[in-house]
C-alpha cells in the first residue's frame, strides 16, 4: 500500500511528499476509500500499522491516524486492539459487481445496469452527510457541549413524574397545539424575563426539541431557497448544516473581541437571516459588546435583517450576573431568541425554545404542528412543576459552581503541561474551553490520534467555513468530567498534542495565532 499511496499523493514543486499539509490528511482518507471501494483492498484484508505506514510514505503518525478513524467512523473499516485495522466485511464484493453475468449466465452486466441508482442520495444528501459533523461521543473527557448528567436531581424528576402520572389528563397523551403546553411557556416566560432580561408573553414562545428544529422551522418560514444568512466565523457546524441543507447560503463573518464582524463590503449587501451567539460566542467565547449589539440592531432595523440569538448556555456564567440578551434590547421586532434545556437540564430530554415576534408565533405554531405533530406534553408538564417549584433554579446554581471548579482544574492542567501563559479562550462562562495552538498544528490530526485514547478534543479549525484563514486548536469540554479525572485525563492528552508541536517545530516555524478582524463602526450607520 506504501507504494500505491506514494505514487498518489500529491507532491509540492521540488518532489517531495507535502509532511505538513492539512490535506495529507484527507488525501491518505480519499485514497485508502477509493482503493477499497474500488476492490482492489479485499473485505477482510488488513491495513498496515499505522506508525509503519506513516515511516514509509513520509507523513506523520497523526496524519495516518486520522485516515484510519475516518474510515472507521465511516464503516469501510474495523478495528481490534491488539489485532490491526481490517477492510470491513460489510461492503459488497467488487469485483464480483463488476464481472458479475446477467441472470441467463451467458452476458456479463455492468452493476450499474443491474440495479441503477439504488443507494445513491440526492445531491443535497450527500453533502449534508459528507459535511456532517456531530460526534458518536457524548460523555467522558473531553467532550464538549454536554452536562454532567449524572448529577442532575433524578429522585425530584421521577416524584414529579409520577404525579403527572398517576392522573394524567387525556389532553397530555394527544399531540401538542399552539406551540406546546401552556402552563410551562408562562413559568418560562418569567424565568427569562428575570434571568435574562427576555420581553415576552407566554403566546410568544414556541416549545422545541431543541435548537435545531427552531432553526429548521426559521429557514422554512422566513426564508426561500437562496436567501442569504450571516454566521460567525467560527461558528456552529449544526446551523451551517441545517440552512444550508434548507437551500440558504451561509456566508461566514469573521469575528473580533467584540463579536461578529463584518467589513464594509458585506454590509453593503444586507441578509435575510444574522446568526449569532452574543452572550458567549460558540466556540471561541468571546461576549458580543455593548456598542456592538446596538450597532447589530441598528443594522437590522435599517435593512429589514432577522437577528438569530442563539442563547446556548448564557445560565453558565461564573463571574458576575448573567449579561442581558439581545432580544430584550430590541425595540422594534427584529430578533428570534433561541434556548434549549439540553445544557441545564440534559440532552436526551430534547427540549427547547423560541421567542418570537407576536406577529409570527401563531405562524411558527400552526407550522410546527403542520411539520413535526408534537407532543412530549407529560415532558412538558413535569418541566414546569420542576421550575414552578423552585428546582430548575437551584439546579443551575450548584451546576455553576461545579462546571466553575471543573474549569480551573482544566486551566491548570494546562499550565501545569505548557505554561501559565499558554493561550486559552475566555474563562467568564461555558461547557467547554478553546486551548490554542500554534498556526500549522494538525490539529485534526490531534483530535483522531486522542480518539485511540479515549478522549474527545474537537479540532477548532473544523468550525472555519472560510478555510483560509481558519485557527488551530482543541475544544475542550470539561462539564461532564469528574474533578478527579481532569489531571490525569490531560495528561493522556499532552501525550498526543506534545509530538505534533514537536514535529511542527521542526518542520517549520511556528506561526502566531491569526489575529481577529476588526470593524468599521462607521460602516453600520453608513451602509
Amino acid at each position: 500500500m506504501s507504494e500505491l499511496l506514494l505514487q498518489r499523493l500529491e507532491r509540492p514543486a521540488g518532489g517531495a511528499v507535502d509532511k505538513n499539509g492539512a490535506h495529507m490528511n484527507r488525501q491518505l482518507y480519499d485514497i485508502i476509500r477509493q482503493e477499497i471501494l474500488a476492490g482492489t483492498l479485499v473485505a477482510g484484508s488488513k491495513l498496515p500499522a499505522s506508525r509503519m505506514l506513516a515511516k514509509e510514505v513520509g507523513v506523520s503518525r497523526n496524519t495516518v491516524l486520522y485516515a484510519y478513524e475516518q474510515l472507521l467512523a465511516e464503516g469501510y473499516v474495523t478495528a481490534s486492539t491488539g489485532s490491526g485495522t481490517f477492510v470491513s466485511h460489510s461492503f459488497p464484493d467488487h469485483s464480483a459487481l463488476h464481472h458479475g453475468k446477467a441472470q441467463s449466465g451467458t452476458t456479463p452486466v455492468p452493476a450499474v445496469q443491474q440495479n441503477p441508482n439504488r443507494f445513491t442520495l440526492s445531491r443535497r444528501g450527500q453533502h449534508l452527510v459528507s459535511h456532517a459533523s456531530a460526534s458518536d461521543r457524548q460523555w467522558g473527557a473531553f467532550v464538549a457541549g454536554v452536562p454532567d448528567v449524572s448529577l442532575f436531581p433524578h429522585a425530584v424528576w421521577a416524584r414529579l413524574l409520577n404525579k403527572v402520572w398517576r392522573a394524567p389528563r387525556p389532553e397530555l397523551l394527544t399531540y401538542a397545539h399552539n406551540g406546546g403546553y401552556l402552563p410551562l411557556k408562562r413559568v418560562l416566560a418569567e424565568h427569562l424575563r428575570l434571568v435574562r432580561s427576555v420581553r415576552c408573553e407566554p403566546d410568544q414562545i414556541i416549545l422545541t426539541t431543541g435548537i435545531h428544529q427552531a432553526i429548521d422551522l426559521i429557514g422554512r418560514l422566513l426564508a426561500d431557497p437562496g436567501d442569504k444568512a450571516w454566521m460567525e466565523d467560527p461558528g456552529y457546524w449544526g446551523t451551517r448544516s441545517l440552512l444550508t441543507n434548507a437551500g440558504i447560503e451561509t456566508l461566514p463573518v469573521p469575528v473580533d473581541q467584540e463579536g461578529i464582524a463584518p467589513d464594509a463590503a458585506m454590509l453593503q449587501d444586507p441578509p435575510r437571516f444574522i446568526f449569532v451567539t452574543p452572550s458567549h460566542q460558540y466556540p471561541l467565547g468571546m461576549v458580543m459588546s455593548l456598542p456592538r449589539r446596538r450597532m447589530l440592531l441598528e443594522y437590522a432595523r435599517q435593512r429589514g435583517a432577522w437577528l438569530v440569538e442563539d442563547d446556548y448556555d448564557s445560565e453558565f456564567r461564573f463571574e458576575g450576573r448573567p449579561l442581558a440578551s439581545l432580544q430584550g434590547l430590541d425595540e422594534h421586532d427584529r430578533v428570534i431568541y433561541m434556548g434549549t434545556f439540553s445544557k441545564t437540564l440534559f440532552p436526551g430530554l430534547r427540549m427547547g425554545f423560541m421567542v418570537l415576534p407576536k406577529p409570527l408565533a401563531p405562524h411558527f405554531a400552526t407550522a410546527q404542528s403542520e411539520l413535526f405533530r408534537e407532543g412530549q406534553l407529560v415532558q412538558q408538564a413535569v418541566l414546569a412543576e420542576f421550575i414552578e417549584e423552585g428546582h430548575y433554579a437551584t439546579h443551575i446554581r450548584r451546576m455553576r459552581q461545579r462546571y466553575a471548579q471543573r474549569q480551573g482544574l482544566l486551566r491548570e492542567a494546562i499550565a501545569t503541561r505548557f505554561g501559565a501563559d499558554w493561550p486559552t479562550s475566555t474563562h467568564e462562562a461555558g461547557l467547554h474551553m478553546v486551548m490554542h495552538l500554534p498556526a500549522g498544528t494538525d490539529d485534526l490530526g490531534i483530535s483522531m490520534a486522542a480518539r485511540t485514547q479515549g478522549l474527545s478534543a474537537r479540532p477548532l479549525s473544523r468550525y472555519y467555513s472560510d478555510t483560509s484563514t481558519p485557527q488551530q486548536g482543541l475544544l475542550l469540554g470539561y462539564a461532564c468530567v469528574p474533578e478527579e479525572t481532569i489531571g490525569p485525563a490531560f495528561h493522556k492528552l499532552a501525550e498526543v498534542i506534545e509530538p505534533a508541536l514537536e514535529h511542527l517545530a521542526r518542520t517549520q516555524r511556528p506561526r502566531p495565532v491569526l489575529g481577529a478582524a476588526t470593524i468599521n463602526r462607521e460602516a453600520w450607520s453608513g451602509a
